[in-house]
C-alpha cells in the first residue's frame, strides 16, 4: 500500500493510496481511469463533509477497484465503490481501466481495510482529541508505505 498526495474531488480534498504488488505498480492507463471516474463516487459536498479517501486497488489477475471512502456527519464513513476487469461481478470485460459502479455493499478487501483502520484512527487523532479540530493535520496524516499482509 502506497499513500499518495491529496486530490479535491467535488468540492473537497481525498487523500490517496494504491494498493498492487511490488513490480507490478498500477498501470498509466488504469489510474487514468480510476481518477476519471472518481467524481461519480463522491457524495454533494456539504458542511458535515470535510474530506476522505480513496483507495486504488489493483488485483493481481485482470481486476481493478476504486473505492472512496467519505467523511459523512462528522463521523460516520460513506463508502462507494466501482470496479473493472472483473466480469464475474458485473463489469462488461476483463479491461482493468474499464471501471463500471458496483452496487454492492462491500466496503473493502481485506488489502484495502487497513487504510479504514488506519483513516479512522487518524480522523479521531486530528478531528476529536484536539480542542480545535486538525483538517490539515489529517490530510497531512496517512499510513505509511509498506506491505498490508502476508
Amino acid at each position: 500500500m502506497r499513500p499518495l498526495d491529496p486530490m479535491v474531488v467535488g468540492g473537497r480534498p481525498y487523500k490517496r493510496y494504491h494498493v498492487d504488488r511490488p513490480g507490478h505498480e498500477i498501470e498509466p492507463e488504469v489510474e487514468k481511469a480510476a481518477y476519471e471516474f472518481l467524481p461519480r463516487l463522491v457524495p454533494a459536498p456539504a458542511d458535515d463533509s470535510p474530506a476522505g479517501w480513496i483507495v486504488l486497488h489493483r488485483g493481481e489477475d485482470t481486476g481493478a477497484y476504486l473505492i472512496a471512502y467519505t467523511w459523512v456527519w462528522d463521523n460516520v464513513v460513506e463508502v462507494h465503490t466501482a470496479a473493472a476487469g472483473q466480469p464475474v461481478i458485473g463489469c462488461p470485460d476483463e479491461d482493468p481501466s474499464r471501471f463500471v459502479l458496483e452496487a454492492r455493499r462491500w466496503v473493502g478487501c481485506v488489502w484495502e481495510l487497513p487504510a479504514l483502520e488506519y483513516e479512522r484512527a487518524a480522523w479521531v487523532r486530528h478531528m476529536f482529541v484536539r480542542d480545535v479540530p486538525d483538517l490539515g493535520g489529517y490530510l497531512a496524516d496517512s499510513r505509511p508505505e509498506g506491505p498490508v499482509g502476508r
